[in-house]
């Protein structure tokens, strides 16, 4: 198989499969793991997949607007966020109160928490079932219209329950972090949600891998002055590390 036809081929793989594996890519192409990666980074490179942990992602045409379903994001950089999730869990005392977003992060931060006496207030599903088997942690769900794609609840209920609390900490994460034009979501709901988060949060723990920064997605949630922590993984450029110091937020890299 020519180089070209193998890229043709991982492409339509990828696209028809949803995702798929290095190994079974390695496997069908009959060519190495590590050939198959260099691959996929040229691939993702030309905006063909988006490289997940282990794999590779389709690209929708619709992605631009559209949330990535929880099953993609789940699988994407999936290292990076058990490091930051493992640091977020060192900002929580007990008996805090903290809410944790939809985000696979929080899901991650929830599968981290010792069961130690805290109250966790959430929209998401998978980070209510993650924590139901911790009985010293009191675990509150704010309900709504569910959106299937993030496995969470958003709308007018949800913003309406949250306007009743108040919280120590809010551990969130994102589609895009731009250091002039602040956090953004693709889902206008997703946004509308975590808008409400920031403003009954005493500190706000932004958690995002570089993969985030410079990105501005579809809908605006909030400027940079709205968080007071950021944790990202390694790979984050210096330039940006210092401009957002230089907005007076903690910068933690793991």
């Amino acid at each position: 198989m020519l180089v070209a036809e193998r890229y043709a081929a991982i492409t339509r793989l990828v696209n028809d499969r949803g995702s798929i594996r290095v190994s079974e890519l390695s496997s069908l192409c009959q060519v190495t793991e590590e050939t198959i990666r260099r691959d996929l980074d040229r691939l993702e490179r030309e905006g063909k997949l988006r490289r997940s942990h282990g794999g590779a992602v389709r690209i929708r045409l619709s992605d631009e607007h559209m949330e990535t379903p929880y099953s993609e994001r789940e699988i994407t950089r999936t290292e990076e966020k058990r490091r930051i999730a493992l640091e977020a869990v060192k900002f929580i005392e007990p008996h805090e109160r903290i809410l944790l977003d939809a985000s696979t992060t929080a899901w991650y931060t929830a599968r981290s928490l010792p069961d130690i006496p805290i109250t966790v207030l959430t929209n998401s599903i998978r980070v209510v079932t993650e924590l139901s088997s911790k009985k010293h942690i009191e675990v509150i769900a704010a309900g709504g219209q569910l959106l299937p794609e993030s496995m969470s609840f958003v709308g007018p209920l949800v913003e309406r329950s949250l306007d009743t609390y108040h919280v120590d900490k809010l551990f969130l994460s994102c589609q895009g972090v731009h250091v002039d034009r602040g956090i953004s979501e693709m889902n206008e709901l997703q946004a509308r949600v975590k808008q409400r988060m920031i403003g009954m949060s005493d500190q706000v723990f932004l958690l995002a891998d570089s993969s985030k920064f410079g990105i501005q997605a579809l809908t605006h949630v909030a400027g940079l002055d709205k968080v007071q922590h950021i944790i990202t993984c390694q790979d984050v450029r210096e330039e940006t590390v210092r401009a957002l110091k230089e907005r007076s937020i903690h910068v933690t890299i793991v």
